[in-house]
């Protein structure tokens, strides 16, 4: 059954049909054949049970949020900001790329919006200041999968959703926080060293004038993961309401404050985040579906029991989590990739006694590794049509910053307090 499933899948995809399609079709099949006395009306209650969720309004909200100030400008005071502080030191406008993606995916929740507006201003400056263009696009691609980890991350919204409903994501948004800033030093140290390597000119130095008048001019901005994160920490809203206070928090920035956009514009912003989110919400009701199925043909327990034995320790199923999630986000959207793995390995989680916020935070982090390495993480060909670069080019960078997230996501396995010290 298991191959037959499998084998579906592979078939559709190779005919190069949309991810959302095999997810559907493959599991529809495997019931006509295998259990023909269940109705298609199990199939369409099990599809609305798959959009049905509250929680799931985070991610239209957070998303139009995003497009609103992709549009604005926010993205642009944010790199002013950080570039008037680090610009100067060695590796600066690295560091500056980094710090910029790690912001703005603390507004965004996106790797894709983060690429599009912190990739396309920065990327010109990296090269203009001696970077190679394969060091630069891997740099923008890497740091912008941090968007996964830290708050508002389309990522853990959906994890929270395919793990039950014990699982928070106002917890999950906060256990994000320490391994996010883990991520960005990380990558702002190989930073230096490499433009010390590489003999990279230095920036000039910005004087003290002109560093407070860009962090005025960023402080409305950086009021927003502010806001989001301090919410939610200290209980005034959920993140439902943060989603909502969030789309509100942009509008008036955006279009009262800084009058970057047009009120005409609107529609054709809304358009956008209605298409994003339109795609989301079909692979997430195409993966209850999935789910579903499988949990009915017991092939969760075939997998677990094949995969992790009859009682393996905790640090065996978070290796396995890893490896499984890792190898699957090369190859497939990271949303299909937890609705599909995430019920199969969370029973087996809790009976090892693996808390499940850690395990979010180990899948949310995979799935960003995932998303950014070859062969087909799915930042690799965002950035290539962003920056109209073949697929060679952009993934010839990434190995340094690949090995960096590997070790990384060992050591959020070995020491679960780096995700779980804020709560």
């Amino acid at each position: 059954m298991l191959t037959t499933l499998i084998a579906i899948m592979v078939v559709l995809l190779l005919l190069n049909f949309p991810m959302m399609i095999p997810l559907i079709v493959a599991p529809v099949v495997i019931l006509l054949i295998y259990f023909p006395n269940l109705g298609p009306d199990l199939l369409m209650d099990q599809l609305l049970t798959g959009i049905e969720s509250p929680v799931l309004l985070c991610v239209p909200l957070f998303i139009f949020a995003a497009d609103i100030m992709t549009s604005g400008k926010t993205s642009s005071r944010l790199l002013d900001f950080i570039g008037a502080f680090v610009g100067h030191i060695r590796g600066g406008y690295a560091v500056t790329t980094s710090a910029a993606c790690t912001l703005f995916g603390a507004i965004s929740g996106s790797t894709q919006a983060t690429v599009v507006a912190i990739g396309r201003p920065m990327r010109e400056r990296l090269l203009k200041a001696g970077y190679k263009d394969s060091s630069a696009i891997a740099l923008i691609i890497n740091s912008s999968d941090v968007a996964l980890l830290v708050p508002p991350s389309i990522g853990m919204i959906i994890y929270a959703l395919a793990a039950g409903s014990g699982v928070s994501v106002g917890d999950l948004f906060i256990a994000g926080i320490i391994p996010g800033i883990i991520v960005f030093l990380s990558f702002a140290t190989y930073s230096y060293f490499y433009a010390r390597i590489k003999n990279i000119p230095l920036a000039e130095r910005v004087d003290w004038g002109d560093r407070l008048r860009f962090f005025f001019r960023a402080l409305l901005p950086l009021g927003f993961p502010v806001l989001i994160i301090g919410g939610i920490y200290t209980g005034i809203f959920t993140p439902v309401e943060a989603a909502g206070i969030s789309v509100l928090y942009a509008f008036i920035l955006e279009f009262l404050i800084y009058r970057s956009i047009h009120i005409k514009q609107l529609p054709k912003i809304a358009l956008s985040t209605g298409l994003v989110t339109s795609a989301v919400f079909i692979l997430v009701a195409g993966g209850q579906v999935f789910t579903w199925v499988l949990g009915y043909a017991r092939i969760p327990q075939q997998i677990t029991e094949a995969v992790l034995g009859t009682d393996p320790s905790a640090m065996y199923v978070l290796l396995m989590v890893s490896i499984f999630f890792f190898v699957g986000c090369m190859f497939v959207d990271p949303i299909v990739v937890i609705l599909i793995l995430t019920p199969i390995f969370v029973p087996a989680a809790e009976a090892a006694g693996v808390d499940l916020i850690h395990l979010g935070i180990i899948v949310t982090f995979q799935a960003a590794l995932g998303s950014a390495t070859p062969p087909f993480g799915v930042d690799i060909f965002t950035a290539s049509a962003v920056f109209n670069k073949s697929y060679l080019d952009v993934i010839k960078g990434t190995p340094p910053f690949i090995i960096m997230l590997l070790i990384i996501g060992v050591l959020l396995v070995v020491f679960p307090e780096l995700s779980l010290m804020l709560l």
